[in-house]
């Protein structure tokens, strides 16, 4: 793969071109923009400097190996990447929460995450990224959507990406497992040495049901009918 950047004002590019045929879809789901057919390009706005600076080199080693994963060619090693955000996160005070399929598996439903989802909040979500620095394969930067204030990308054993500040549309038109209902309402779940913050089962239980999801669905019927897990 050969790498560019381009700096326009306050704005920067990372591009990527000759991407292996196996791996170009899986730049298509991290939301790595085609152009013309030359190349891919991720487009951040007023990111910090920074976490620029070290993304843009983080990112030329480290995107094969996330796209190889996201690819399910590789395996994905969640457990490491979750000690890794523990040990750095914990010392630091940050506010965040665990969502997605990772936070099943903390409970021990027999899933495997292709990455880290997580939530944090709006004042810490840069905070999160300068912690994550020698992994971070994208700035911090404005959200693209209008769930959260701040979106950012990491790689460490797993790729980890979190959502800051989230906002109220994020339960818009239907409650979802990472908004500010399931954020009311989290239960906290040892793993390691460390208590997890989780969305509630019943919650990503439904959620799962409305998207189709009826196998995941039946795995969190287990967890609730496990007193051990059930909350």
């Amino acid at each position: 793969m050969r790498f560019e950047r381009r700096d326009i004002g306050t704005r920067a590019e990372f591009w990527v071109f000759d991407v292996d045929e196996r791996l170009r879809p899986a730049l298509t789901t991290l939301w790595w923009e085609p152009v013309d057919g030359r190349g891919w390009r991720r487009v951040f706005e007023s990111a910090p400097a920074n976490q620029v600076d070290r993304a843009f080199g983080n990112l030329q080693r480290q995107l094969e190996p996330v796209l190889r994963q996201s690819a399910g060619i590789d395996p994905v090693p969640w457990q490491d990447a979750l000690a890794h955000v523990c040990a750095r996160f914990a010392p630091a005070g940050v506010d965040w929460w665990l969502a997605g399929s990772a936070a099943l598996a903390v409970r021990g439903a027999p899933v495997a995450p292709g990455d880290l989802d997580l939530i944090v909040s709006g004042g810490d979500s840069c905070l999160a990224g300068d912690l994550l620095l020698d992994g971070l394969i994208e700035p911090v930067n404005r959200g693209e959507w209008n769930i959260s204030e701040w979106w950012g990308r990491a790689f460490a054993s797993a790729r980890i990406e979190w959502a800051g500040g989230i906002t109220a549309a994020a339960d818009e038109p239907e409650i979802t497992d990472f908004g500010p209902v399931a954020a009311a309402a989290l239960d906290s779940v040892r793993w390691r040495s460390w208590d997890i913050r989780v969305p509630p089962l019943r919650l990503q239980r439904s959620v799962s049901v409305r998207r189709g999801l009826h196998d995941r669905a039946a795995l969190i019927d287990r967890l609730l009918d496990d007193p051990a897990t059930a909350h």
